[in-house]
C-alpha cells in the first residue's frame, strides 16, 4: 500500500509541474496527469492552454483525456487514473464521465467552479452514467498557495 500512495504523490508531482509550467505561461495554474495504474506508464501531461489556444474547453484535464484516448485509439479510459491539481470543473467531470476513468484524484476544492464536490456535483446526477472513485484534497495546501499566489500577482 505504502508505494502505491508513494506512487500517487509522483503522480500528482507531475501534475503540479505542469500546473507551475502552465501559470509560468499566463495560464491558470492546473496541471493534470493520465496514468494506467496497471503497468504505471503514464498516458498524457498537460497544463491549461486555455490563453494559448484562444479555447474555453482547453482545460488540463480536457487536453489529457484527449491526449490519452488518441494514443489508444479509444474514446474510453477505463481502468486509467486521473490527477490534477484542482477539483475539476462541470465540464471536465462530464468528460471524465463520459471517459470512464476510474479514478480522479484532485489537488485542492474550488467552492466556486468545481463540478465534482461543489456546484452540480456532476457525479451524483441521476444522468451521469460513470461514477469514477473520488480522492480529493491530495496536496491541497500546496495547490492552494499556487492558485493564490498566481491570482495575487494579477491583482
Amino acid at each position: 500500500m505504502e508505494s502505491n500512495y508513494k506512487k500517487s504523490l509522483d503522480y500528482m508531482d507531475m501534475a503540479f509541474r505542469a500546473a507551475e509550467r502552465a501559470g509560468q505561461s499566463g495560464e491558470v495554474p492546473v496541471g493534470a496527469v493520465i496514468v494506467d495504474p496497471t503497468s504505471n506508464d503514464v498516458l498524457a501531461v498537460a497544463g491549461n492552454e486555455v490563453e494559448a489556444r484562444s479555447d474555453p474547453t482547453a482545460h488540463a484535464e480536457m487536453l489529457v483525456i484527449r491526449s490519452a484516448t488518441a494514443s489508444l485509439s479509444s474514446p474510453r479510459l477505463s481502468g486509467h487514473d486521473l490527477y490534477v491539481t484542482l477539483e475539476p470543473c462541470p465540464m471536465c467531470a462530464s468528460a471524465i464521465s463520459f471517459a470512464r476513468l476510474r479514478r480522479v484524484f484532485f489537488g485542492a476544492y474550488d467552492p466556486k467552479g468545481g463540478g465534482v464536490d461543489h456546484g452540480p456535483r456532476i457525479f451524483s446526477q441521476a444522468s451521469c452514467h460513470h461514477r469514477p472513485d473520488i480522492v480529493g484534497g491530495v496536496d491541497a495546501a500546496r495547490a492552494e498557495v499556487l492558485l493564490k499566489e498566481f491570482f495575487a500577482a494579477r491583482r
